[in-house]
């Protein structure tokens, strides 16, 4: 039974939520070993029935086998997160979801966002959505963050005049400056699934992202979403709407990007507002040859 439904979540998560590969293998797992331990742990076969009536107790037992297995505070935190996503789809609610708080992780150093923790982080905001096209439009808000390095500011100042999304955009940056930066073909898709979704019409003149209400997407929403989705799965503090324009800058840069494109690419009126970026890569290679090198 458990089978079925585990199959009919992977087909949510494909069809529906539009999940990655990578987020889908990775939950499948999970829900797989969950319902195995609760198999041995309840003494029976795992159905709907027993999925909808489980308390804080049996995720408290579940994470503490995992930890004694040596699973660490941001990846019980994740695991959290994936298996209330897919008690969430069993029972048809948050409401059915036991309640419990997720495990404590620690602060880290401040480092870039990395490709798989944004993509995690959007698919996450969409999860805990109240409806779904709010869902795909905090979907699409944030991979256009990563994807294009906008400032959050520049993405909700975008109109439907920008529709649809081509290979470039072109953005309005601090002291009116405009700028073409390149669309991603995923998150021309986002952005188009979003459109399609929205309930409201988005003209020409209207802001491209819109509330709940029907007017214009307040940034103080994003943040909370975000702030939300990163305790779910463990992140640091440091993962802002605005630290994926940070990643953006510097996985362009460690990928072989030049200053000059990159400050174009940002909007940054001077060059050195863009050599930061070249500290925090080579923080990031210094931290590769410490754990690398022999010597080191």
């Amino acid at each position: 039974m458990s089978e079925d439904l585990i199959r009919d979540w992977d087909a949510h998560l494909a069809h529906e939520r539009r999940r990655s590969e990578h987020t889908r293998r990775a939950y499948i797992a999970i829900a797989h070993r969950f319902t195995k331990f609760l198999s041995r742990h309840r003494g029976s076969g795992v159905d709907g029935a027993m999925l909808k009536a489980l308390t804080p107790n049996d995720l408290r037992a579940y994470l503490a086998e995992r930890r004694a297995e040596g699973l660490g505070n941001a990846s019980a935190a994740r695991e959290l997160s994936a298996l209330r996503t897919f008690l969430r789809f069993i029972g048809g609610s948050s409401a059915s979801v036991p309640q419990m708080r997720g495990p404590r992780v620690k602060k880290g150093l401040p480092r870039p966002v990395a490709p798989a923790e944004a993509l995690e982080l959007a698919e996450e905001v969409a999860d805990n959505a109240r409806e779904g096209w709010v869902g795909a439009r905090d979907f699409a808000l944030l991979l256009l963050l990563y994807g294009a390095g906008l400032r959050i500011g520049e993405a909700l100042s975008l109109t439907g005049a920008a529709l649809p999304l081509g290979d470039t955009l072109r953005v309005t940056g601090k002291r009116a400056k405009t700028r073409i930066v390149p669309v991603l073909p995923a998150v021309a898709a986002a952005v188009a699934r979003y459109v399609a979704a929205c309930p409201y019409p988005i003209t020409k003149n209207a802001p491209l992202f819109l509330g709940a209400r029907g007017g214009a997407l307040q940034p103080g929403v994003v943040r909370a979403s975000v702030r939300a989705a990163r305790r779910a799965l463990g992140l640091p503090e440091r993962t802002t709407p605005h630290a994926l324009r940070h990643s953006f800058a510097t996985h362009l840069l460690a990928g072989g990007a030049d200053l000059r494109s990159l400050q174009e690419l940002l909007g940054h009126a001077s060059l050195a507002s863009t050599q930061v970026y070249t500290a925090v890569d080579a923080a990031h290679l210094l931290d590769i040859y410490r754990s690398a090198h022999p010597r080191a």
